[in-house]
């Protein structure tokens, strides 16, 4: 799988005559086959960088690049999950899985499919239309259709957010079960510090005003359902709590200039 690369990205955004500065001078590497969770307070910049990283937008300067070539949604397969699901209510369960790959112009592995399907227990629920899912149905089907195309990259924008606690922790173990068998390069955007430590082997902490990073955190607590309950889980939560309330309580300029 490819790694992530960000040396130098600065984005600005145009706000009436001023120019509006949402990142500054971001440099990030992800080494293949590994998840990066990114978090840090609102405004910070998370979801900005995420697609940079997808090559949504163009930063006004630096670079993104997958595994050495620039980052192209054109050229690359890249799995991006969006808070809302991104499903297209007219479309079935079975259509909506289906789409990246018809999208891109793959040709659907139907075993995979099967498998994935079953995995994910949306068999009995592909006649279906999103309106007739749970939350968690929907994302259920939402990350059948990334795994699918089998990407490239993958590239989660606050993904569990709207759903409730319990059905969150399901599908963070429903996720860590799909990248384990698939090892896809990721960033993850959470605002939830115990999904960053359970599922980020590295943890980007980001500030703002503008948004850049403040710290990149090397996790073994990472994939260890186990250690979710232990004090050390717990203290290193306490302490990422910390760092994000402190960096609320900075004062701060807003990049701003004619």
């Amino acid at each position: 799988m490819p790694s992530i690369a960000m040396k130098d990205v600065t984005v600005d955004y145009a706000t009436g005559k001023n120019t509006y500065r949402a990142l500054a001078s971001v440099s990030l590497t992800v080494p293949q086959g590994t998840v990066c969770a990114v978090i840090g307070p609102s405004g910070c910049g998370k979801s900005t960088m995420l697609k940079a990283a997808a090559g949504l937008l163009t930063p006004t300067s630096g670079m993104v690049s997958v595994d050495g070539a620039p980052v192209s949604p054109a050229q690359q397969s890249i799995g991006y999950l969006q808070q809302n699901y991104g499903l297209l209510p007219w479309r079935t369960v079975a259509e909506n899985i289906r789409l990246a790959c018809r999208i891109k112009g793959r040709s659907i592995d139907e075993a995979a499919y099967v498998a994935l399907c079953r995995q994910l227990g949306l068999s009995d629920l592909l006649g279906r239309y999103p309106r007739e899912l749970s939350g968690g149905q929907q994302q259920r089907v939402s990350l059948a259709r990334v795994f699918l195309l089998r990407p490239d990259i993958l590239l989660m924008d606050e993904p569990f957010s709207a759903l409730d606690a319990i059905t969150r922790e399901e599908m963070q173990e429903v996720f860590r079960a799909l990248w384990q068998a698939s090892q896809v390069t990721t960033i993850l955007v959470t605002h939830y510090v115990e999904e960053a430590l359970y599922l980020g082997q590295q943890i980007v902490l980001m500030a703002p005003q503008p948004g850049h990073i403040a710290e990149i955190i090397a996790n073994p607590l990472a994939g260890q359902t186990a250690a979710r309950g232990t004090a050390a889980f717990q203290q290193q939560a306490l302490a990422l709590r910390q760092k994000i309330r402190a960096m609320r309580q900075m004062p701060g300029e807003v990049a701003a200039h004619a």
